[in-house]
């Protein structure tokens, strides 16, 4: 099975840290957020995945490839980049990877996480779409149905219609199929707000044509598109996957759980947590972090700091207050 992870865009809404590091490859508590979700279908699936097709924009470089190619050598998948330019919307980044559209494949878009307490089933159906029930459907394309096989889409319903949201994974039996139905979209100009192509154009298309699209429900559905969302999704998986910290290798400090410190951190004089991710190499001095992501080779001290974000090898003196600031940058006060 070969895994599609469409991840051109720039993340502009996590900047400043997407200006040196693409949306995708920045950690939830010391996992990149595309491990994670590679994790989940390794998990969850019934499938092995042996090549993970990743749609790149054209500007990301060769350390970006390394890091993706090691990630997937780490799954024993093989590692395919393709190139999204400009970008058209969500059909036109699958059929970016058209040359590997063939046999089962997953489509995942790389924006969030999700997990779930039981594997899923994909058998006997052409399709499977990943939903979440929500409150609010009207924030959210929804998919109709009946039972559990999907009858249709709609974009961000103002009237009731469904409380399953879509998340953005997809399972597709026939990847040949799935390339003849966006390049259908492309070819007949069949744009959506903005100009787009968007993918649920080709799902209804092949659901008219009686495909058959089958429910996954996910337990979870975690956000990390913007900076708030990723320090609120950083905070639950800190809290879900907390472990016993030895706060005897920090001298003078006080940790308080649930926190992930990565082997190699430096803490002295200090109040850390809760819900705190520091990455390996950051050296903390006469400081008190709660509920922030600090990360790897960054330096505070005598630093005061609540629901932040600071980049790698970024340096902090002096400084009470909030702050979002990217890699490599320095803030001194007073």
């Amino acid at each position: 099975m070969k895994l599609i992870i469409p991840m051109a865009g720039r993340g502009t809404r996590v900047r400043p840290h997407s200006h040196t590091v693409p949306k995708p490859l920045l950690p939830v508590a010391g996992t990149m957020i595309i491990e994670r979700l590679v994790e989940t279908f390794i998990r969850t699936l019934d499938r092995k995945i042996e090549e993970i097709v990743y749609i790149l924009g054209p500007d990301f470089g060769q350390d970006i490839k390394d890091q993706l190619t090691a990630m997937s050598s780490r799954h024993d998948a093989k590692a395919t980049f393709r190139v999204q330019f400009p970008a058209l919307g969500t059909a036109h980044a699958v059929y970016c990877a058209h040359e590997d559209l063939e046999g089962e494949v997953i489509v995942a878009f790389a924006d969030t996480l999700f997990d779930s307490k039981e594997n899923f089933n994909i058998e006997g159906a052409d399709s499977v779409i990943w939903l979440k029930r929500v409150e609010d459907p009207s924030r959210f394309g929804v998919a109709v149905h009946e039972g559990d096989t999907i009858t249709g889409f709609v974009e961000k319903p103002q009237d009731f219609i469904s409380d399953l949201a879509i998340i953005g994974v997809y399972y597709f039996k026939d990847g040949e199929e799935l390339k003849s139905q966006v390049k259908r979209v492309m070819d007949d100009d069949i744009k959506g707000p903005g100009g787009e192509y968007f993918l649920t154009v080709a799902l209804d298309n092949m659901i008219n044509e009686g495909k058959v699209f089958k429910i996954a429900t996910v337990d979870e559905w975690l956000d990390c598109g913007t900076l708030p969302a990723w320090l609120e999704t950083t905070g639950e998986i800190v809290e879900k996957e907390s472990q016993e910290v030895d706060a005897s290798k920090y001298p003078n400090s006080t940790i308080i759980p649930p926190v992930f410190i990565a082997e190699g951190v430096t803490i002295e004089n200090s109040t850390i947590g809760s819900k705190v991710s520091i990455e390996a190499g950051t050296i903390i001095k006469n400081s008190t972090v709660e509920n922030s992501i600090i990360r790897n080779n960054a330096s505070l001290e005598n630093v005061q700091t609540s629901g932040s974000t600071i980049g790698a090898y970024a340096s902090v003196e002096n400084f009470s207050g909030q702050i979002d600031i990217g890699d490599h940058s320095t803030i001194v006060s007073g």
